[in-house]
């Protein structure tokens, strides 16, 4: 059994959910996220109530005036593949918001000044593609010694193929938890 999250100590980390899917492979990538969306938005639910900070770390997608209003109205008025992450997953006036020129949330953003100034030391991290985005942010916070977890039930790739071997991955070689997310308080 994996050890439990303290909320005083933990962030939950929401990578790339806030995301048009306007790219080859979009579709493949949308069927394999629907299914996680109740989990995620689940533990995103749990974490605002036990006062944990909810992270939303997005890519620019080479957008670089981008900022999250703009983000999310774009992906819930313009029609496009990913309206209904957005719709699950609009971030809420006390969530914070992290813009990632790369596939980790930590490569030249603030995100890690930021979880120093909230004291955290334990880290949830969800979202997707879990083979690219997660496994990188996952690689990050694993050098700067954060504890961390990878819900297996939060976390989506182009296939579920992907996404096993990418929760092997951080099993073995990481040794990061992945236990599903109602085990994590």
């Amino acid at each position: 059994m994996a050890r439990k999250f303290l909320p005083a100590k933990s962030a939950l980390l929401i990578l790339d959910m806030i995301n048009d899917l306007e790219f080859a492979d979009g579709e493949k990538l949308l069927a394999q996220t629907l299914p996680i969306l109740p989990s995620l938005k689940a533990l995103r639910a749990r974490c605002r109530r036990l006062k944990i900070p909810v992270i939303y770390c997005n890519d620019n997608f080479g957008r670089w005036q981008s900022n999250l209003e703009v983000l999310v109205k774009h992906c819930l008025k313009d029609k496009v593949r990913g309206e209904p992450l957005a719709e699950a997953l609009k971030p809420g006036p006390k969530d914070y918001f992290v813009l990632k020129p790369r596939h980790s949330g930590f490569y030249c953003t603030t995100l890690d000044p930021l979880l120093g100034y909230l004291g955290v030391n334990q880290l949830i991290i969800t979202g997707i593609a879990a083979d690219i985005c997660v496994l990188f942010t996952a690689h990050d916070a694993h050098m700067r010694e954060f504890e961390i977890c990878v819900p297996e039930d939060c976390v989506a790739s182009n296939s579920a193929s992907q996404t096993r071997w990418m929760l092997t991955h951080l099993r073995q070689v990481l040794k990061i938890s992945t236990t599903p997310w109602e085990q994590l308080f």
